[in-house]
């Protein structure tokens, strides 16, 4: 059993991991990528004591640092959570189970889903939601799914080191910006248009995907190593619906402390009901949380709050 278990790899979820484990808390981060939606912010220049970088490289560092201070990192999808007397235990879409005395959720907005058989399971296993580290899909053959800005970057930053890249879309045109199409044009990218993907195979991980043509429903199978899905974010707070209170927009009601309703259980960042939904707060809320988790774990009272209203 882990101390604390932390959902979410962005950097509430990150920076709470570095404050719990420097208290000496055995701490694991549960995520399905590492880094959230900073990584999609190509210039940031507003994180204090941090010069101008890319969203990626300041979430690298936020990595390097929790992993210096003893942070597991396990990939995977959180598919349930159940409250128990001793704590928590988290079931993977894979089917593992982890456990903890606390939980921290931080996973912010999720990407979107196909929706597809064994897509979850498939997670960290060959299916990813952002390209982290273009050098990890170095002389793969790797799908690209998406017609948006995110998805077209992402084929762009792939043509250049991986062995083969399909940019897989279900219409004929894209929604991303021109300019930023006629760079992919220029590349080696194979665009796979009109097509919809429609199941994800292998064993253990991801070897092919199969996808449908949208005119002749005819489908056929394109051999891959991995897959990226960049079809945008949503809040998705459905897993923990039983456990605590949420607004309309699906967002976690936590007090000043990050508690929520459900004793030790906390959430910071993007996930919960606090506005300017930026880096730096969603930091800021990770260490509190942290704090909070090592408050409760040793005897510390939550603050008071009539969850009611």
């Amino acid at each position: 059993m882990h101390d604390v278990l932390i959902i979410g790899g962005g950097a509430a979820g990150m920076t709470a991991a570095i404050y719990t484990t420097r208290k000496k808390l055995s701490t694991a981060i549960i995520s399905i990528d590492v880094g959230g939606q900073t990584n999609l912010t190509s210039h940031i220049e507003n994180y204090p004591g941090v010069e101008a970088c890319h969203g990626i490289e300041l979430m690298q560092r936020f990595k390097k640092q929790a992993i210096n201070q003893g942070t597991e990192f396990i990939m995977g999808k959180v598919a349930k959570v159940d409250k128990t007397a001793d704590g928590f235990v988290i079931t993977l879409a894979n089917k593992q189970e982890l456990a903890c005395k606390c939980l921290i959720v931080a996973y912010g907005k999720v990407p979107r889903t196909l929706g597809l058989p064994k897509e979850d399971e498939f997670l960290g296993r060959g299916v990813s939601t952002c390209v982290t580290n273009p050098e990890d899909f170095e002389n793969k053959t790797v799908a690209v799914i998406g017609g948006g800005n995110s998805a077209v970057e992402s084929a762009l930053k792939l043509s250049s080191v991986a062995r083969k890249v399909y940019l897989i879309h279900r219409r004929d045109a894209f929604r991303a910006d021109e300019i930023t199409v006629q760079k992919l044009k220029q590349t080696s990218v194979e665009l796979v248009l009109n097509h919809q993907p429609v199941a994800f195979k292998g064993d253990d991980k991801l070897t092919h995907i199969t996808v449908e043509d949208a005119n002749t429903s005819q489908r056929r199978d394109i051999n891959i190593d991995d897959a990226v899905i960049e079809i945008g974010f949503v809040v998705d707070t459905k897993i923990l619906h039983h456990l605590v209170k949420v607004n309309e927009k699906q967002e976690i009601l936590i007090d000043e402390r990050t508690n929520t309703n459900c004793p030790g259980l906390f959430a910071c960042g993007d996930i919960t009901t606090i506005p300017f939904k930026q880096t730096v707060i969603s930091a800021g809320e990770g260490a509190k949380a942290g704090l909070e988790a090592y408050r409760f774990l040793t005897g510390g009272k939550g603050v008071s709050i009539d969850w009611a209203h």
